[in-house]
Formats: structure tokens, C-alpha cells, sequence
């Protein structure tokens, strides 16, 4: 199994969704996140002053998917996230050893 972690934009969070579902991909976490990559933030001004904003609001989504389709789920977010401008996010993969459900105890692996 694979942990795949993406960073994207915002507004491209139903997009990914709806990428990932008609790969029958329904579990996953979502989570509000600030940071900053190439993109560095950038400069705005309230109440006549200027000032730097430097982590900019960005969405996580966090999905576990078989091996087998970890290829696909990468290739549908990256798709459904890109924009083409900087600040289009990332996508991480990492090795997922095992999980249980924790209703009924199931282990998976």
C-alpha cells in the first residue's frame, strides 16, 4: 500500500476529488495547511500598509491506496491539480506497512 500526501491549490480540492472517484477512490482526509515552495508568497496591503504574506493557504490530501493503483491516483491529481502556474503543490508517496480498522480491529497489509 502507498501514502499519498498532495499539497494543492485551494480551489482544485473537488477537482482532485472527482479525479479520484471515478478511480472508485472514495477514503481520504483533507486538511487546511499553510506554506510556501518556489511560489515564496507574496506582498499585500491592508489598511494602506504593505506587508509580506509568506505561507499562503494551500489543502492537503492524504489518500492509502493498493500498490496497483498508486500510479493511476498519482497521474488523476496531479492532472486534475495543475494549473501550469507556480504554486500548483506537490505530491509525496510513501510505503505504508499496515493498517487496522479500528472498529472492528482488521489488520491490513
Amino acid at each position: 500500500m502507498k501514502l499519498i500526501k498532495s499539497i494543492v491549490r485551494p480551489n482544485k480540492v473537488d477537482e482532485v476529488k472527482d479525479a479520484l472517484a471515478k478511480l472508485n477512490i472514495s477514503g481520504m482526509t483533507v486538511t487546511e495547511v499553510r506554506g510556501h515552495g518556489k511560489q515564496k508568497g507574496h506582498t499585500a496591503i491592508y489598511r494602506g500598509k504593505e506587508y509580506n504574506v509568506s505561507l499562503l493557504p494551500k489543502m492537503e490530501i492524504e489518500i492509502v491506496v493498493p500498490d496497483a493503483i498508486a500510479d493511476d491516483a498519482i497521474k488523476a491529481i496531479v492532472g486534475a491539480a495543475r494549473t501550469g502556474e507556480i504554486g500548483d503543490g506537490r505530491v509525496f508517496v510513501l510505503p505504508v506497512l499496515e493498517s487496522y480498522r479500528i472498529r472492528t480491529g482488521e489488520k491490513e497489509s
